[in-house]
């Protein structure tokens, strides 16, 4: 399959997870998915993975922590693109968080992983997860049609310590596409009027995926 056709069918994935899915339907897809998924996103085509973890050391490394201690929840994991990123940077202690057991079944198979949450992410609290549980929530291609709502960044947040820190990576073109995200960086910024959070960086990357521009965002907890 050609980088064009792999285009159109990612197109076409996107387009199932539409507005008013139910998640029963997103966690079905993303089941039936997962046996192609790193076929069809590889590191060559999906430089997304690679892009939220070069973010996230650069932080981490400038505040002086230890990437062998901090704990880390890969929101989105899907089958362990951004963990593979960060463990070949020193990272060890990390979590995935992911709605699909079908994803969740091929990420352990990476070795990475300390722990496996089968969750949404929503604005609601993450069954199982306290306040202030970690260093550093990350997340690459979270955000999307039927995926991460807008009002779930709240929830990166709560589940973040003081002063840690929240890195997303997603298309730039889902701002201006993807129904609902009119509204996130209107949230974001609300969220830094609130002190909940600051901004560090917003970057816009050429190449995200298939030669789509990428965002990355990182925020730290206030």
């Amino acid at each position: 399959m050609d980088a064009k056709t792999k285009e159109a069918a990612l197109a076409n994935n996107a387009r199932q997870f539409r507005k008013g899915i139910v998640p029963d339907e997103v966690r079905e897809c993303y089941d039936n998915y997962a046996g192609r998924y790193d076929k069809d996103l590889n590191p060559e085509s999906y430089l997304g993975p690679k892009m939220a973890a070069e973010a996230l050391t650069s932080y981490v490394e400038r505040s002086g922590w230890s990437k062998g201690k901090i704990r880390v929840l890969d929101v989105g994991a899907g089958t362990g693109f951004v963990a593979i990123q960060l463990a070949n940077r020193g990272f060890k202690r990390m979590d995935a968080l992911d709605p699909s057991e079908g994803m969740l079944e091929k990420a352990k198979t990476r070795g990475v992983y300390e722990n496996f949450i089968q969750e949404f992410l929503t604005p609601d609290p993450t069954p199982g997860i306290a306040n202030d549980t970690y260093d550093a929530v990350v997340s690459s291609g979270g955000m999307g049609e039927g995926h991460i709502p807008c009002g779930a960044l709240r929830e990166m947040v709560r589940v973040v310590k003081p002063g840690g820190l929240v890195v997303i990576a997603m298309r730039e073109e889902y701002l201006r596409c993807t129904s609902g995200y009119e509204n996130l960086e209107p949230t974001m910024a609300a969220m830094e009027n609130e002190e909940l959070w600051e901004r560090l960086e917003r970057s816009v990357l050429p190449g995200y995926c298939y030669h789509k521009d990428g965002l990355v965002y990182v925020f730290r907890k206030k």
